[in-house]
């Protein structure tokens, strides 16, 4: 709100219709900081302090602006930083402690539809480590855009359907297996065993096309096993959801689009995209390798199941933003999908995001299913569940817990820095399996979050205040706040702005960055000054309320659980 207030000021005061007011890295800089005098000075041939000190001038004749900013100066080359009021800062926590977990919400999106496409595991195949970036950074994207007021819709667009489907159906049938007595596990190492024999007789996958080709003809018996496949695997993806504490709001397979595809087709080649090459129908762009819609033998591909499923989101939802949080690898793919949607018209007023994740690698390379060279993430959650709950057992905090919460705490820990620990890091970069990083429980980690929400929810009840609305004063007030309280309540500001960024560059590690900062900061209040009966009481029990709750409400966002106490 305030930094919206300010931006329509520096509109005014320089005719422009886009600002950049961005919260500097340095707290000396201020709450707020924009380059707009270097762009109008480069505009004008001036020189930018110049141009800055008129800004500013101007700046401080404007009365609305005056009542949220205490000071303006220019720095640097020509910068204007801002500092807003102490009443404007008071005034935000006690926003934040009327709003509770409402605080940050806004209804920004309001009549807007954003699809998100994440998670997406493949059938016949074990949850592996692998897909945990994709279900987080999904999962976190959706929690903000909601948070903005947008109606989100989640779609895990399960991979069931294609050419690896025909490697199983071969195995099972030449293998004379009873399918619905295999375990997700006992697919994979089909799907394995396939390959590697492959490798020596790559005349197989005439085999594997073959019945895939069955099982898109309608084969019953391609049919059946298939569909037990599905099954199995959809039970026990859910059981890892559920561990996961992630709930996607629809599982709509490649398979779904099966009798959707034809239109498509039928769509691209009375549009005139579709040429033949060696007996394969295909599209061309400019730029770009060319894409298949059909094999030679008929066969669709994942190119058109794509296809077909944004003309049945655009029908069925009418986004205006498309989000797939999908891995770096299919890069090529989705700039292909995008530039046929923008050939057949399907783009007007639609914005289409590939949140394009970077790879959890083993030190020596890329994870493959392919090579029987995953990790199973049940695996790793059940580790970390049990190392936090050793840690629980051995403190003085957790004698004090009877065993269901211990085991409670212990999942929510254990789960919630695993979460953390891929959502701290921007999506685009790649994680190397360290099974010692996954577990951290200090520093910067899920844990020392947790521990500083328990903390708070500790003074507060020390202090008595539990459901208690702390009255906080928004005048002047006579007490002087030291530097550690200041620190904590300029950082509390920024929680909206911070919310807002994070959506809009589909970043959730920004979030998780400004939460450690903020946490940090309140440990130091905490660890420096007396809270309860020390000078300024009210005031820090009000921060301590106000970080709290934005700790908690950040938290939730990405999909971590805060215990009461730990």
């Amino acid at each position: 709100m305030f930094k919206g207030r300010i931006i329509e000021s520096l509109k005014k005061a320089t005719n422009l219709t886009e600002i950049d007011l961005a919260s500097p890295e340095l707290e000396v800089h201020g709450d707020y900081s924009t380059n707009v005098a270097l762009r109008l000075a480069k505009k004008e041939g001036q020189n930018p302090q110049v141009t800055a000190n008129e800004l500013v001038e101007k700046l401080q004749k404007d009365t609305d602006l005056r009542k949220i900013v205490a000071k303006i100066e220019v720095a640097g080359p020509g910068f204007i930083n801002f500092w807003l009021a102490d009443e404007v800062l008071s005034q935000n926590l006690k926003e934040i402690t009327e709003k509770g977990e409402k605080y940050g919400t806004s209804e920004e999106g309001a009549g807007k539809t954003v699809v998100i496409d994440y998670s997406s595991p493949n059938i016949a195949k074990r949850f592996g480590i692998g897909h945990l970036r994709s279900t987080v950074i999904g999962q976190a994207l959706y929690n903000l855009y909601k948070y903005l007021g947008y109606k989100v819709i989640g779609d895990n667009h399960l991979g069931d359907w294609g050419t690896q489907f025909g490697t199983l159906l071969y195995q099972i049938d030449n293998k004379q297996l009873t399918v619905n007595k295999l375990t997700v596990d006992e697919l994979e190492g089909l799907y394995v065993d396939f390959n590697k024999k492959a490798e020596s007789s790559p005349e197989l996958w005439d085999e594997a096309r073959a019945w895939f080709k069955k099982l898109e003809d309608g084969d019953e018996q391609a049919r059946k096993i298939w569909k037990t496949v599905v099954d199995i695997s959809i039970a026990e993806f859910n059981r890892v959801y559920e561990e996961l504490g992630v709930k996607i709001d629809y599982a709509f397979g490649e398979s779904f689009y099966e009798d959707k595809m034809p239109v498509v087709i039928k769509e691209l080649r009375n549009k005139n995209l579709v040429k033949k090459s060696e007996g394969a129908g295909i599209v061309e762009f400019p730029e770009l390798s060319p894409a298949m819609v059909t094999k030679s033998d008929g066969t669709t591909t994942y190119f058109t199941r794509d296809l077909a499923t944004i003309k049945y989101r655009i029908e069925t939802w009418d986004p205006t933003l498309f989000i797939y949080e999908v891995g770096s690898d299919q890069v090529l793919h989705f700039r292909q999908v995008f530039a046929t949607a923008k050939l057949l018209g399907w783009n007007d007023v639609r914005h289409y995001e590939h949140v394009a994740h970077g790879l959890i690698r083993f030190l020596h390379g890329k994870m493959s299913t392919r090579s029987g060279e995953t990790v199973k993430l049940e695996g790793v959650l059940n580790e970390a569940v049990n190392k936090a709950k050793s840690i629980i057992e051995k403190s003085e905090t957790g004698r004090g817990l009877d065993n269901s919460e211990k085991d409670k705490v212990a999942e929510s820990v254990g789960i919630g820095a695993v979460k953390y620990f891929d959502l701290m890091h921007h999506p685009a970069s790649d994680i190397i399996f360290d099974w010692s990083k996954l577990f951290v429980l200090e520093g910067n980690s899920g844990p020392y979050l947790q521990y500083t929400v328990a903390r708070t929810n500790s003074v507060l009840a020390k202090f008595k205040t539990q459901n208690v609305k702390v009255k906080i004063s928004t005048q002047k007030s006579k007490l002087q706040k030291n530097n550690e309280e200041l620190q904590v309540l300029r950082t509390l500001i920024h929680f909206t702005d911070v919310i807002d960024l994070a959506a809009k560059s589909f970043s959730p590690n920004l979030l998780a960055n400004y939460l450690f900062d903020l946490a940090q900061k309140y440990n130091n209040l905490y660890n420096q000054h007396r809270i309860i009966g020390g000078d300024n009481e009210d005031f820090r029990i009000a921060l301590t309320a106000g970080v709290g709750q934005v700790l908690k409400n950040g938290l939730g966002i990405l999909g971590i659980e805060t215990p009461e106490r730990m």
